[in-house]
């Protein structure tokens, strides 16, 4: 009996750090610098628009939110 209770509980647990829920984006891909050489959605690598500006500063490129987290399902738990 003790061995089961072990074993759905280690499954249990194995179930929880393994569901969607529990994946969360990354901080490093919030902001995309956008423009004619970058394409769509464009080099999608910068925590903070700040990062973003300074790579695009003197280019033509612009900065924009990266479209998988500006579209991403937002979970009310």
């Amino acid at each position: 009996m003790r061995r089961t209770i072990l074993t759905l509980a280690s499954l249990a647990a194995l179930m929880a750090v393994a569901s969607p829920a529990a994946q969360t984006h990354p901080a490093n891909d919030r902001y995309c610098i956008q423009g004619r050489s970058w394409g769509y959605p464009g080099n999608c690598q910068f925590a903070s628009y700040q990062q973003c500006l300074a790579t695009a500063s003197g280019t033509s490129s612009y900065c924009g939110i990266n479209p998988r987290y500006a579209f991403s399902q937002q979970r009310d738990y």
